[in-house]
């Protein structure tokens, strides 16, 4: 039987370290949150801003309306103005190029939800996230991916871990919907008036939450 790891817990104890070199009066490490949405980064960014110098990394080509990625980077930009914190947020950006989504997940265009095209997607974006953090000097990155009931936790982070060691960069561990993180995550949506969504992004989980709308209503 394969081992089940506790993700929130191997987090905990590496926050746990770093609240005592904060303590001791280091400054906080920096840290390159990929950020999802506004109401998944809500509730990550309100518990761990006592523990990093968080920049928020948004990078999502996986988006396939330009108008809807526009929405949700300015929630975001929205979200980071107002929620109070210890440590001051910043927000980078990163490029907009749904052609490297469309490549990432070439082959894989017919599976459904929670198949390989999404962990194709998530190593895309933990990937570019890896990067940006090595090359920029950042101390850690994570993502907010796994806030989310509907994403898999355990490929996150093995991803995540992964490129971590590819790009010689702290991957920090998570399992952000543990301990009610992803209740809390909807209470701040509500506190904050935050656009929330009911598809990923990508044009084929759109299309299926369409398809699951329409076989709702027929069976009304």
């Amino acid at each position: 039987m394969e081992e089940k790891i506790n993700f929130r817990l191997k987090m905990e104890k590496e926050l746990s370290l770093i609240e005592k070199e904060i303590i001791s009066g280091r400054q906080p490490p920096k840290l390159l949150l990929h950020g999802c949405c506004a109401p998944c980064s809500s509730y990550v960014l309100e518990y761990l801003n006592r523990f990093f110098r968080i920049t928020s990394f948004y990078y999502n080509p996986n988006i396939s309306e330009a108008e809807e990625y526009d929405k949700r980077v300015k929630e975001l930009q929205r979200l980071i103005n107002e929620l109070p914190v210890i440590n001051k947020v910043s927000m980078l950006e990163g490029r907009y190029d749904t052609l490297e989504f469309d490549e990432a997940v070439a082959g894989l265009e017919k599976l459904g939800e929670r198949s390989s095209r999404c962990y194709a997607c998530y190593e895309l974006r933990l990937r570019e996230t890896a990067a940006v953090a090595s090359r920029e000097g950042f101390d850690y990155f994570t993502t907010t991916l796994s806030i989310s009931p509907y994403k898999d936790a355990k490929w996150i982070n093995e991803i995540g871990e992964r490129v971590g060691r590819e790009y010689n960069v702290k991957y920090l561990y998570a399992d952000f919907k543990k301990k009610n993180g992803y209740k809390r995550s909807i209470e701040l949506s509500n506190e904050y008036g935050l656009y929330r969504q009911n598809y990923c992004g990508c044009k084929y989980s759109k299309a299926e939450s369409l398809k699951e709308d329409n076989n709702n209503d027929s069976r009304t």
